[in-house]
């Protein structure tokens, strides 16, 4: 069948020689899926698996443990400002942890609260975190529920579990930007342009 399939690669089968429109729609049938998965490696397949991280939308509340023992909500987060939830793959991607002192510093400047959310136990979590030097808390999503309700779950083919994706959520409570990427660490002049917070 495979020898079969290759000659037809090369010469049309017999009573399809001359005519264009098989050979079109051959072309079609390889250009289309091709180009699908092209958008879903660019643009991470859209917001997320639910698309309840619209922007404009209300942000889902939530109430999770901490790496330092605490518990937070966003109401809780949202009395000091506005925030940027950072959901990642966490241990085992060194560019997700090196990705929080990077920003960190740069959004307290603007009056936002970096809140980064990881599904992994809170003991590996905090390992990881106090070999890069991280100090804040780190909030476990253990059930993957809030992962979930703001849409972070499977973009860029991660079944399971976060990439590198951010909401920002203002001090109303209304998702302002929501932003995924494939890459494991991103630049925080280009973070900040990306969600519209760079002065």
């Amino acid at each position: 069948m495979t020898r079969t399939l290759q000659k037809a690669s090369h010469a049309p089968a017999k009573g399809a020689r001359g005519k264009p429109g098989a050979s079109l729609l051959r072309w079609t049938a390889i250009a289309i899926p091709a180009v699908a998965l092209v958008a879903v490696m660019l643009f991470g397949g859209g917001e997320g698996s639910n698309g309840e991280s619209a922007v404009g939308s209300a942000a889902p509340d939530f109430d999770l443990p901490a790496t330092d023992g605490s518990r937070q909500t966003l109401d809780g987060i949202l009395a000091q400002g506005s925030a940027l939830l950072y959901f990642s793959m966490g241990p085992g991607c060194d560019g997700c942890f090196a990705q929080i002192p990077e920003i960190d510093h740069a959004l307290a400047e603007r009056g936002v609260t970096l809140v980064p959310v990881m599904v992994d136990p809170a003991p590996l979590v905090a390992a990881e975190a106090q070999r890069f030097g991280i100090t804040s808390p780190i909030l476990i999503d253990a059930d993957r529920s809030v992962s979930e309700a703001y849409g972070m779950i499977g973009v860029y083919g991660h079944a399971g579990r976060p990439s590198h994706s951010f909401a920002l959520v203002d001090q109303g409570a209304r998702i302002a930007s929501v932003e995924h990427y494939a890459e494991m660490f991103v630049p925080t002049d280009r973070l900040l342009a990306d969600l519209g917070i760079a002065n």
